[in-house]
């Protein structure tokens, strides 16, 4: 399909052809130029405005050289670019996917985190990161590489123009110790010094709280000047949401927990009581 609303899954193929082209050393006029295409159009294909046909991309990447699994890898996600929701289930696709995160992230206003049992991933320490992806089985080789990534997710709250960071975080994820009890109180101080930036709003769901969505797992509500969009993630798998009706359920589930939550200032006294704990037993 030739038309589509910069759906996450049109600008991680953008994405991934605007990195091809500029790896080639090619400027956009020039690639046009030789394809006899307009350079207008191969920018809105760069931009995830308009999704270029599976045959466009194959002419396009030969053109540049790219072959092999790199070229595998884009060609399939050309299927499937103005569909309603995009699930990714192998690692490639993951890999493109985590691409387009980024990018919906560093294009955001607004940013809603939902996380009832881990510190969100744009308010992790390293060290709090580090400790989740060596215990959870990452090759030894890539956990840097990894970690490096997560804390430049953080760019998009901490930027000069920083998107709003709205995040409501599950007792549990507070209390459970990921990597050891320093590793905690570091991570606690954090979240107390980010939760006083002004374009932050840090909300902690208490156990007392009863059911509320977030007990179904954690989400992500990214707006932005685009149409927004719901990421969420599990152990296997990730999918984007942008339909209309999805967001709109999110929307709901946002409002349903932030209504059960602690304020930002009993949030905050939590905080500050649990890290003098953890404090005291190392």
């Amino acid at each position: 399909m030739v038309g589509n609303t910069r759906t996450p899954k049109a600008r991680a193929l953008g994405s991934a052809l605007r990195e091809a082209r500029n790896e080639r050393g090619f400027t956009l006029r020039r690639l046009a130029s030789e394809l006899g295409k307009d350079a207008g159009q191969l920018s809105r294909w760069e931009n995830g405005e308009r999704a270029p046909q599976p045959t466009d991309v194959a002419r396009l990447l030969t053109h540049l050289g790219v072959s092999g699994e790199r070229y595998d890898e884009i060609i399939a996600i050309t299927d499937g670019t103005s569909a309603p929701q995009w699930l990714a289930v192998n690692l490639p696709e993951q890999r493109q996917q985590l691409a387009a995160l980024l990018e919906c992230e560093r294009t955001a206003t607004t940013i809603t985190e939902v996380s009832p049992l881990l510190i969100p991933g744009l308010l992790q320490t390293s060290a709090y990161a580090r400790a989740i992806m060596s215990a959870g089985g990452v090759p030894a080789d890539e956990i840097e590489t990894r970690v490096a990534v997560r804390i430049g997710r953080r760019d998009a709250i901490v930027r000069r123009d920083p998107a709003r960071f709205v995040t409501m975080i599950g007792e549990a994820a507070l209390r459970q110790v990921i990597g050891s009890a320093a590793v905690m109180a570091e991570q606690l101080e954090y979240l107390t010094d980010m939760a006083g930036m002004s374009n932050v709003e840090l909300q902690v769901v208490p156990f007392s709280s009863g059911w509320h969505p977030a007990l179904e797992g954690l989400f992500l509500l990214i707006d932005s000047e685009d149409s927004p969009v719901v990421h969420l993630e599990n152990r296997r798998s990730g999918i984007f949401l942008h339909e209309h009706e999805d967001v709109r359920t999110y929307r709901q589930a946002v409002d349903t927990v932030r209504q059960v939550a602690m304020t930002p200032e009993e949030s905050s006294k939590l905080l500050a009581q649990l890290r003098t704990e953890l404090e005291q037993t190392t």
